[in-house]
């Protein structure tokens, strides 16, 4: 179960409506959604992975130390939700490092995990991979395997998988990075957002908007479907999508619709898939899983 802690502004479909710029002008909300996101996982006894915005961490230090005192994982959301291939690779690095120390100060912890603004490592991106390798990142939650017009990578695995150096789109050495043992493989595990295939298409059923689309027990039965193939599924959601009554933007046309639909079910469906199936930290997950492929590697070596 995942979070990314955004305020109702900060979405991409905000993008030439709310200028970063503005962000400090308007009327934030996020303590009060981030409260309701709190007791409904107090209320299913479920701990989540919080993706925290940097930008947001910095203006909500405690709301961040209350979310990580909780039991719940503090990841990153970089900085400044700045699309990734709008950036360049040194301007990337900063962000996804700032991020980390940012955090890691906040909490004490340290911070493993990294989803990117609207999942944006796409073939335009691939770069990134491997400087969130060398930012000492140790997953990834940012490669959705659809095709959409914002992001996507449509042939990228569904499951959870190790990314190695042909997946960064250039070599490690190309963009600064040395792991641990010195060579130039990025030493990342992906956990991608969840879909289902249908008829040769990757759909997706497990968060933000096709969360507050699709019938929640349709969505249950996807993720029970996954598990009965034996993989992990991960859900995500924002704050604001459990808050209705945040003040309406001037969005129009799909963004409108991409934003605002659902709104007043979305608390409703997460009880229903809280109660419904285990739920645990991205952190945990991937650390299992490492743990069983390392297992597997050396019974096999």
């Amino acid at each position: 179960m995942s979070c990314d802690l955004e305020e109702y502004f900060q979405v991409q479909c905000c993008d030439g409506v709310i200028a970063p710029e503005a962000w400090d002008t308007m009327p934030s909300r996020l303590e009060p959604s981030t409260e309701r996101v709190l007791a409904l996982l107090d209320e299913a006894g479920v701990k989540a992975t919080f993706f925290v915005l940097g930008w947001n961490a910095e203006r909500h230090p405690d709301l961040v130390r209350r979310i990580a005192a909780a039991g719940h994982e503090i990841a990153s959301h970089g900085y400044a939700h700045k699309m990734i291939p709008d950036q360049r690779p040194e301007e990337f690095r900063a962000d996804v490092c700032r991020a980390k120390a940012l955090l890691e100060d906040l909490t004490g912890r340290p911070v493993l995990g990294y989803r990117a603004p609207t999942f944006s490592i796409t073939e335009r991106s691939r770069w990134a991979i491997a400087i969130l390798a060398e930012a000492g990142y140790r997953y990834d939650s940012s490669v959705f395997p659809i095709r959409h017009d914002r992001y996507g990578i449509p042939d990228a695995p569904r499951f959870l998988h190790e990314l190695n150096g042909a997946e960064c789109g250039m070599r490690g050495a190309e963009c600064g990075v040395r792991n641990a043992e010195g060579t130039d493989r990025p030493h990342l595990i992906e956990f991608p957002p969840t879909t289902l295939r249908v008829l040769g298409t990757n759909v997706p059923v497990a968060g933000g908007g096709y969360l507050r689309l699709l019938p929640a027990r349709l969505i249950l039965a996807a993720l029970r479907r996954v598990n009965r193939l034996g993989h992990p599924a991960i859900v995500y959601f924002h704050p604001w999508e459990l808050d209705p009554e945040a003040p309406r933007l001037p969005l129009r046309g799909l963004r409108r619709f991409r934003h605002y639909v659902g709104l007043a079910r979305a608390a409703a469906k997460l009880r229903l898939l809280l109660r419904g199936l285990a739920f645990t930290t991205a952190a945990t997950v991937v650390g299992h899983w490492v743990a069983a492929h390392h297992k597997g590697e050396t019974a096999n070596g």
